[in-house]
């Protein structure tokens, strides 16, 4: 009899695993389904990045690279730190994986050890706490309440922080809650963190997706001593519309970039090569393509606000996000309403009702570790968004007490 370990079997399977299934039976019935669940760009990736990765491919660049990713596109990075977040890195400090999860697995695997704690703040990205059981570790939540709009301060991760604090990980903009911190924000937990000597694990996957004027800034940048702590992710996914391209990468001291290398080495290897030299062209090339497809983001972000906001006499309430492309609504005043003789006691209840009754499909916060509130992304149509949002009220003014 096969024996499963015990660090894959702490990993608790997905929670939207029943509701993905429900709304894939019901287009194969021919059904149309409104999906706010999406959590990537609904735009094509652009032609001259496509193109960059045919050119690959035609000109024979299919062979084995270095591991921790080509040179050239190593050099691309860096140039990137430096540009967007005045950081400077060489080469070797550069690890290119398969996707930013590739990297935050790596970063994780690399630092953590059985009972480290490692510092979430909540709501998390489903991932985190399941890659931190993976290697052990053992995550202590902080809650970031939607009347602090959905961010942790400098205060409540003093006060979290135990002897067996290892890391905290920090994800600006914020997904799933949109928020962005302030750089004022950052530096007061930068100095926390320096003063405890925790690491950081900076997952700044959405970092151009930012609207309304606000701006990101790396926690890495706060200082010296900050930038020695810390592991910046990010990758071309969500900014480049590249999420299958599978492509991420992470900037670390010299040191622990050189154990990241030796341990993918022998776990993947290099990311494949053609989408290394897409993800150069990603980089390096023309920014308005991606320009244009921020500028729709934003304007269906301001749309769907402005939806929600009519949709408050219902019992809805949300918090603005600034970034990445959700919004958390809150709909836990509709608690213990029914609809059609069913109790809705929490998100889930939620989700499977609105995809049953309404066919529109979300995802539950209980998923990202608050009950409260269900996510909404606006990573579709603007016609898609009014319409769903539309069966979103229909439903809440069809409750019974």
């Amino acid at each position: 009899m096969i024996r499963i370990s015990h660090r894959v079997s702490t990993i608790a399977p997905s929670m939207t695993l029943a509701i993905s299934a429900k709304a894939n039976d019901l287009k194969a019935q021919g059904i149309r389904v409104i999906n706010f669940g999406v959590g990537e760009p609904d735009f094509n990736t652009p032609d001259h990045i496509c193109q960059a990765a045919k050119d690959a491919l035609d000109n024979g660049y299919t062979k084995y690279v270095a591991a921790s990713g080509l040179p050239a596109l190593k050099k691309a990075i860096c140039k990137k730190f430096k540009d967007d977040n005045d950081l400077d890195y060489k080469p070797s400090q550069i690890i290119v994986s398969n996707g930013a999860k590739h990297s935050i697995f790596n970063a994780l695997f690399a630092t953590i050890n059985p009972g480290d704690e490692v510092l979430i703040p909540k709501p998390y990205w489903l991932t985190y706490p399941e890659v931190v059981k993976s290697v052990g570790g053992v995550p202590n939540y902080i809650y970031a309440t939607p009347r602090h709009g959905y961010k942790v301060t400098a205060a409540q991760i003093e006060e979290a922080i135990g002897p067996k604090t290892r890391m905290l990980i920090f994800n600006s903009p914020n997904n799933p809650t949109g928020a962005v911190y302030t750089e004022h924000e950052i530096r007061a937990i930068a100095d926390v963190c320096v003063k405890h000597n925790i690491m950081v694990l900076a997952d700044e996957i959405y970092e151009k997706l930012i609207y309304g004027g606000e701006k990101h800034f790396s926690i890495a940048a706060c200082s010296p001593e900050m930038k020695e702590l810390t592991i910046v992710i990010n990758g071309v996914s969500k900014s480049y519309a590249m999420t299958g391209w599978r492509l991420g990468y992470l900037a670390a001291p010299e040191k622990l970039a050189a154990a990241i290398s030796s341990f993918q080495s022998h776990s993947t290897s290099n990311v494949n090569t053609m989408t290394q030299y897409a993800a150069i062209a990603a980089l390096e090339g023309p920014t308005e393509p991606m320009e244009e497809m921020i500028k729709a983001f934003g304007q269906r972000r301001d749309r769907m606000l402005e939806i929600l906001d009519s949709m408050k006499p219902l019992g809805y309430d949300y918090v603005k996000p600034d970034g990445a492309f959700y919004v958390m609504l809150l709909c836990d005043k509709l608690y213990g309403k029914k609809y059609k003789g069913k109790e809705i006691t929490g998100s889930m209840d939620m989700a499977d009702l609105l995809l049953t009754e309404k066919q529109v499909a979300l995802t539950p916060g209980v998923c990202f570790g608050d009950d409260d509130a269900v996510r909404l992304s606006y990573a579709l149509s603007m016609e898609d968004i009014e319409t769903g949002l539309a069966k979103i009220a229909e439903f809440a003014s069809e409750l019974e007490d």
